[in-house]
């Protein structure tokens, strides 16, 4: 079978070797955000990224099974894949680790006023701050409870946090969580929370899903995390809401955007903690990705999936 590899993934010969040991004749092509120069229809089976932002999946008259690097399934033509008959598996499960540490993280940052420590000492600047906050006892709200918020959910467990978690699917485990609610109960989950964790797919249905009206729903004083896309908040929205102190602060990894815009007044809020798109990343989730891409390209070359 022939393989579309991209460089979503950088693969060793060692791997290169494993993938082929399975039966499949790899192509690799580095660029997966341009149209490519192969021929399309030859293909069977991809493992990529942002491929089909790029290319039509129409071209790829053969193709039979997609892996997915991201954990998102924004970047790819669900219909068509489910209308043609199309196999796809994403990365569920490989950044959890990282992606609810960096939770955790900015969490901690905006309760402890990091950012001025970080400023004051730049500026070797002696100044004690008097208004630090307790991440322990506090109520957080996580929208979307997959296998990163179920990571998130746990790490804030052990922090001594009342945890409620919002979904479309009210069947998924309750262990780590002190309630569940429905996408429609959202705002009464909101009401509750000082801190809200997106960690949702964007779909048509969750697009701006957090707009003026639903941060007004929030507690004031609240804070609001994004570790999933940022077409899931409206920006404009958003910061109105940091700018009028309904909410304490943000922490964004992902932006409508990206990069985020060099005049987005987003950069210039103090009470705003940024990075680009990075809360995925650490040293183990190669590891993890790979041994994900080998395990169900092994299963469809077996008729499996």
């Amino acid at each position: 079978m022939k393989l579309l590899l991209t460089g979503a993934f950088a693969y060793t010969d060692a791997q290169l070797q494993a993938i082929e040991a399975l039966g499949y004749t790899p192509v690799f092509v580095q660029e997966e955000r341009c149209a490519l120069d192969v021929d399309c229809k030859s293909f069977d089976a991809a493992v990529c990224n942002s491929l089909f932002l790029y290319n039509d999946i129409a071209l790829f008259e053969n193709l039979k099974f997609v892996q997915l690097t991201s954990a998102g399934l924004d970047r790819v033509p669900l219909e068509y894949m489910h209308d043609h008959g199309i196999l796809l598996r994403n990365a569920r499960g490989v950044y959890s680790v990282p992606m609810a540490e960096w939770v955790v993280l900015k969490l901690l940052e905006i309760y402890k006023a990091s950012a001025r420590f970080y400023a004051n000492q730049q500026a070797r600047l002696w100044q004690k701050e008097r208004g630090l906050l307790e991440l322990c006892g506090k109520t957080v709200c996580i929208v979307g409870y997959g296998s990163v918020g179920q990571a998130v959910a746990v790490r804030l467990k052990a922090f001594g946090c009342r945890v409620l978690a919002v979904d479309q699917k009210l069947s998924v485990a309750k262990e780590s969580i002190d309630g569940l609610y429905s996408v429609e109960q959202l705002d009464a989950a909101l009401a509750q929370s000082d801190a809200v964790v997106l960690t949702l797919p964007l779909t048509k249905e969750t697009y701006h899903l957090f707009d003026a009206k639903r941060f007004s729903a929030m507690r004031a004083g609240s804070v609001f995390i994004n570790v999933a896309r940022g077409g899931l908040a409206d920006e404009q929205a958003l910061v109105s809401a940091l700018q009028s102190g309904v909410l304490k602060g943000a922490a964004l990894d992902v932006f409508e955007n990206e990069p985020l815009f060099a005049d987005s007044p987003l950069w210039k809020l103090d009470n705003v903690l940024l990075s680009p798109h990075n809360s995925f990343v650490s040293e183990q989730t190669q590891g993890r990705l790979f041994e994900l891409i080998y395990t169900n390209l092994r299963a469809f070359a077996r008729g499996e999936l």
